[in-house]
């Protein structure tokens, strides 16, 4: 079942980044119109030499990929990894169509394919690499939605494209089209909502293992079932949606036979990212 789940995220990451190659190819790109951020970044080298956009896409996130990999973990960054070179390959296979004669139109559109493409990614636990690495790294640190943080960043890609081309007619369709994006991705992604979790064990050794790397406080409360008298421990954590996907895997792999109970959280005061207790 697990093996099976894996395969599932990998599919659904190869979704998202089709939907990213087509919102690039068939959006985007026909308009010299930018995504922002690192695709920001191979569109504008693309549009003004004759080096390969989907190339220079791949050549500029290796960089943020090996970054990602000591700041975000293993799992984070292999699915991201498969994102880029997914991205990569449909972009090469997919050919640059112009399918909306509109400007603003092809912004949104290709925004929103973009961002659902991304948000995909995402919720997998993976990223489509480039800014949202970068986004990611972020919001570990500070508690911002993550489409947001992508927006200001992007939007630095998007001023020296204004520079460069002297067109501030696609600067700002662009601009419309990165802030699309962010949106798409937040209300996919919602990294930013706090859910507070309740795991009633036996292995809590084994699951405290799993659960202390991930740099949030776990609080261990002794229970008592009443109707079995039986004791056991109850584990109490407050996480983001984002990394709920990890946390239930971590559950179902320590302890299948834990009860839990997950409740989303209002709002948090304290040490939200230290650990305690």
């Amino acid at each position: 079942m697990l093996r099976l789940r894996q395969i599932g995220n990998y599919l659904a990451v190869i979704l998202g980044s089709a939907m990213i190659a087509c919102g690039f190819n068939l959006f985007l790109v026909p308009h010299r119109l930018l995504s922002g951020g690192v695709s920001g970044l191979a569109m504008l080298v693309g549009y003004f030499t004759p080096f390969n956009i989907s190339l220079m896409y791949l050549l500029f996130n290796v960089p943020l990929l090996v970054a990602g990999w000591f700041q975000l973990g293993r799992r984070f960054i292999i699915l991201s990894i498969l994102s880029v070179v997914s991205t990569t390959w449909l972009m090469a296979l997919i050919p640059t169509v112009t399918v909306a004669s509109d400007m603003l139109l092809a912004s949104v559109f290709g925004g929103v394919l973009v961002g659902v493409g991304a948000g995909i990614s995402f919720r997998m636990g993976g990223s489509s690499g480039g800014f949202d690495i970068l986004g990611s790294i972020i919001t570990r640190y500070r508690d911002f939605p993550i489409g947001s943080v992508l927006v200001g960043l992007n939007g630095l890609v998007i001023l020296a494209a204004a520079y460069f081309d002297n067109n501030w007619n696609l600067a700002l369709a662009s601009m419309v089209s990165i802030y699309v994006t962010g949106k798409v991705v937040d209300l996919i992604h919602i990294s930013h909502i706090k859910v507070t979790v309740y795991i009633v064990t036996t292995r809590t050794d084994e699951l405290l293992q799993q659960l202390l790397p991930l740099q949030r406080g776990v609080t261990k409360i002794k229970t008592e079932g009443a109707y079995s008298h039986v004791e056991r421990d109850m584990l109490m954590t407050v996480t983001t949606r984002y990394e709920l996907a990890e946390l239930k895997r971590i559950i179902k792999t320590s302890d299948p036979q834990a009860f839990v109970n997950i409740v989303e959280t209002v709002g948090v005061m304290g040490s939200f990212r230290k650990r305690s207790n």
